[in-house]
């Protein structure tokens, strides 16, 4: 069940895909740059894959939900450039909120951190999928068929905004002047991908960087006396593309500590629902707290 209009955008983004691909390879190739690796290259793929399959097979059921709220819908939105308009900014600011959440609550990071696990920057970056994410994100999207928009036109404008968020995953482009004050550049999303402590769980947004600066999660790329180079992966690295590793590690970790001995059920439970890094004795931190530890030890 997916929409011709959609369809189309697949077809006509795969050759763009192929052609930034295939240009940011020659190029960094010329500038000795090592900025892919085979096997990180195939992860991305596979990730992909996975995620793709996922997303085709819940299709039916998670259009069927919100279809179900978009005939009880509370609005109808008559003008089309408004309804579109409309769609593409609230769209956004959910997304925002359902990445920030991913960030923030370990169960849900346990999917994304796929996507985070790369420790390179380039175009197939982008196509490293949180796998699982598609068996629950339409339900941030709930409020948009609520407000009357049409489910298949939902699904449209994320898959649209999604061909940016590919295009931001590269180290080639600098920065875009005027842009980078309305939307995610590749300079935003490099701070986001970096495990730098003053980088993590910045620059949450997929289109519009206007998200971060109003909910306090901005963060520029440094420069000049402040330019730190950005290390991109996990605080703590896998060195691995194993798939099991790749998809499964955080799941793994979660159960470990879950059955941890001498525990509450409010610690257990922090353990799945609070953020990652958290730890009831202190042996692991969190982002906000290596930020912390990281200013403290500048100002001393």
């Amino acid at each position: 069940m997916q929409d011709l209009r959609e369809q189309w955008l697949i077809l006509v983004s795969t050759p763009f895909y192929l052609i930034i691909i295939g240009v940011e390879l020659l190029l960094t190739h010329f500038q000795h740059r090592k900025l892919y690796t085979w096997k990180d290259s195939l992860a991305n793929i596979y990730l992909m894959l996975l995620n793709s399959g996922i997303d085709l097979a819940f299709r039916v059921i998670y259009l069927a939900i919100l279809q179900y709220f978009f005939i009880r819908a509370w609005l109808h939105i008559p003008n089309p450039l408004w309804y579109w308009l409309l769609l593409v900014l609230l769209e956004d600011m959910l997304y925002y909120w359902l990445h920030r959440f991913d960030h923030e609550i370990r169960l849900f990071w346990a999917v994304h951190v796929t996507h985070h696990s790369s420790e390179t920057m380039n175009f197939t970056v982008g196509f490293r999928s949180s796998v699982f994410q598609p068996l629950y994100r339409f339900i941030y999207f709930i409020p948009l068929a609520l407000l009357g928009f049409r489910p298949v036109d939902i699904a449209l404008v994320y898959s649209a905004t999604q061909i940016w968020g590919i295009f931001v995953h590269t180290e080639l482009i600098r920065k875009m002047g005027w842009l980078e004050y309305i939307f995610v550049t590749p300079s935003h999303h490099r701070v986001h991908h970096g495990s730098n402590p003053k980088y993590l769980d910045k620059n949450m947004g997929m289109f519009l960087i206007i998200w971060d600066k109003l909910f306090g999660t901005f963060q520029p790329e440094l420069s000049g006396n402040e330019y730190q180079p950005i290390r991109y992966g996990l605080t703590k690295n896998l060195c691995s593309n194993h798939p099991v590793k790749v998809i499964f590690h955080e799941w793994i970790s979660i159960a470990r500590d879950i059955c941890g001995k001498g525990l509450s059920f409010r610690q257990r439970l922090k353990y799945l629902f609070g953020p990652p890094g958290w730890s009831h004795d202190g042996s692991r931190l969190t982002s906000r707290e290596l930020r912390e530890r990281e200013e403290q030890s500048l100002q001393s």
